[in-house]
């Protein structure tokens, strides 16, 4: 029987937790926070800092001495470095730490893809000291992509324009890099490719190549991946080499590589490659539905001395994962779950967020409030499935929370619905607010809503390809709300101010402002609320 150390029990590292298990192997599990998600899924769980490699190492050494440890693994975590320093302080199989280091230092990868001759944007690394405009040359002209040098999930991660932006973008990232260190390199036009690949022995199996949805810029969100990419063979040929040549250069020999790459009209390059599978649901959950190889077994496998067996697919499908977002506020509750499971094709919905928590408009990759995950035939239906599971999924917020209206009458920014023509804005813009004398509000009876008359409303699609009216609708039933009949004026009504919450928030913006007035109604301050609108 095998014994290996899992970094992190959270639920990125529940399928190596359950393979392990299910191979009869002893489950080992560290984490920094006491609560995680998984602690109860292994044999033991010690609570140690997976920053802190020396107790990391200590911990490991104690259970090597007591039951033996064959291996320690990661995988959807930034920790593969803690994982080599283990493995090299204990003997145990794995990749140096000095190559552990070039797979997680953006600058020391940047580095030794330039030795190599990889494919990989120009760049100048910034430790904070005087004005990182100073460093650009004459190779490095604007857009910029800055970015932390050690971290992940998009965090500080932001596309800059000008010297002033350039400034703030590199003193954010300051801030969220642990070494202090910005990287600053040339932005890459085109689309953006994950890939994972298998390790043994010098010899490298890609397992699963994934188109990358990216939104929100100067920000770079991703709202899911579709799996397997849409790129011709002979284009993925090309980006494959350029992987691998990558992971070559970086020195990863036996485990496990996780590539962000990029198709620029110069041909592919390297985003980065870290050194373990990949996060974001795609190692554990969309390569195995869509394949039916568990590419986390292959890894754990040469974490303790195995070969990594049998990666051939078993079958071709495709797989779509989907982000559930928020604009910002508090969260009262989720509602939709069961109908997002009860989707056809849709495999998993996770929730990310409950009752209580607070909520903000993605800048990153782990501020999303959750995911969904379809698989089916064809990539047309797998897509229409994740998309009607999040249709049916919604974080309903709180009502008369100030961050909420302020985001969706006062900011700037996203919208749900990006694309609103001209002209039917005009027309939100020409309603009245509301009309009719707010008294008449009954805190638990239904709100009216004036009806949005425009031809072109039933084309425009929310980032769920959800039609405006088709939300509309499902908010008002969410909400308590009905449609004003034609000609109906009595009483009191909800104008373009639904409509621009709608537009902006999307189902949560419609929703939240019913909801506030209800409560406002409850109150006796309806009056107050729309004024501050």
């Amino acid at each position: 029987m095998k014994t290996i150390l899992i970094l992190g029990a959270g639920i990125m590292q529940m399928p190596a937790i359950r393979i392990a298990k299910s191979k009869g192997w002893r489950v080992i599990l560290a984490d920094g926070n006491p609560d995680a998600l998984a602690r109860d899924m292994g044999d033991s769980f010690e609570h140690v800092d997976l920053k802190d490699r020396d107790a990391l190492a200590e911990m490991a050494a104690r259970h090597k001495g007591g039951r033996g440890l064959d291996g320690v693994f990661t995988a959807g975590t930034d920790f593969s470095i803690s994982v080599a320093w283990v493995a090299e302080k204990l003997a145990l199989p794995g990749i140096p730490f000095e190559v552990a280091r070039r797979a997680t230092d953006k600058c020391l990868m940047r580095e030794a893809f330039s030795r190599a001759g990889v494919a990989s944007p120009d760049f100048v690394c910034w430790t904070g000291t005087g004005d990182p405009a100073a460093l650009l040359g004459p190779r490095l002209s604007f857009p910029l992509v800055v970015k932390p040098v050690d971290n992940m999930g998009a965090r500080g991660v932001r596309r800059v324009e000008t010297r002033g932006d350039l400034a703030s973008a590199c003193a954010e990232a300051l801030r969220l890099s642990r070494s202090a260190r910005v990287i600053v390199e040339r932005y890459m036009e085109g689309p953006e490719l994950s890939l994972d690949a298998i390790v043994w022995r010098g010899e490298i199996t890609v397992c699963g190549i994934a188109d990358r949805h990216i939104f929100f810029p100067p920000n770079f969100v991703e709202l899911g991946h579709t799996m397997p990419t849409s790129l011709d063979q002979g284009t993925v040929s090309g980006i494959v080499e350029v992987f691998k040549a990558g992971i070559k250069a970086i020195g990863i020999d036996n485990g496990a590589a996780k590539g962000d790459m990029k198709l620029t009209t110069s041909g592919p390059m390297v985003g980065e490659i870290a050194a373990r599978l990949s996060g974001g649901y795609m190692s554990g959950w969309t390569f195995p539905l869509a394949s039916g190889v568990e590419v986390t077994e292959a890894a754990m496998n040469i974490a303790v001395g195995l070969p990594p067996g049998d990666l051939a697919p078993r079958f071709h499908r495709v797989c779509a994962e989907r982000a559930l977002i928020s604009i910002p506020g508090t969260v009262g509750e989720v509602v939709g779950e069961e109908e997002a499971l009860a989707t056809p094709g849709v495999q998993h919905v996770f929730l990310r967020v409950q009752p209580g928590d607070t909520v903000v408009f993605p800048s990153n990759n782990v501020q999303k409030s959750g995911n969904v995950i379809a698989v089916a035939e064809t990539r047309v239906q797998a897509v229409a499935a994740a998309n009607a599971a999040l249709a049916a999924l919604c974080v309903r917020l709180k009502p008369q929370v100030a961050t909420t209206s302020r985001y969706l009458y006062h900011e700037s920014g996203n919208d749900i619905f990006p694309d609103v023509p001209h002209a039917l804005r005009k027309v939100v813009d020409a309603m009245p607010a509301s009309r009719g004398d707010p008294s008449f509000i009954d805190p638990v009876g239904t709100i009216t809503v004036v009806a949005l008359k425009a031809p072109d409303a039933e084309e425009v699609l929310d980032l769920n390809a959800a039609p405006l009216l088709r939300v509309a609708d499902r908010a008002l039933r969410i909400a308590s709300g009905v449609f004003a009949k034609e000609g109906e004026h009595g009483g009191f009504q909800v104008g373009n101010i639904f409509w621009k919450a709608l537009m902006r928030g999307g189902l949560q913006g419609g929703i939240y402002l019913l909801d506030s007035l209800r409560e406002a109604a409850l109150h006796g301050e309806v009056r107050e609320f729309l004024s501050a609108l």
